[in-house]
């Protein structure tokens, strides 16, 4: 019994681990996203970053949240000067653990 214990517990501290690093995910606000053709242009440009796994546009709230692989980061002047390319205007980000 005390054998499966220790496999459960390690296992767990195993999966824990990987969770915590699979990566990060930003959270931008960003201006002027007002329609699908508009989601499709910022999605397009993050799909040329390396290390892009998910891509969520919600145009309501005009929020991009973007998940990258461990390893990859983002900077603000990065991120404003990608969205002024794309048209639109940057206002901040902040950062989540997956």
């Amino acid at each position: 019994m005390k054998t499966l214990r220790w496999i459960l517990i390690t296992f767990s501290l195993v999966w824990s681990l990987a969770a915590m690093a699979s990566g990060t995910r930003y959270v931008m606000r960003v201006d002027g996203l007002a329609c699908p053709y508009c989601a499709y242009g910022v999605e397009k440009k993050f799909k040329k970053i390396e290390g892009v796994e998910k891509i969520d546009v919600d145009l309501d709230r005009g929020v991009v949240t973007v998940d990258v692989r461990e390893g990859v980061r983002f900077t603000e002047p990065q991120m404003t000067a990608l969205f002024k390319e794309a048209g639109f205007t940057f206002r901040g980000m902040k950062t989540e653990p997956r």
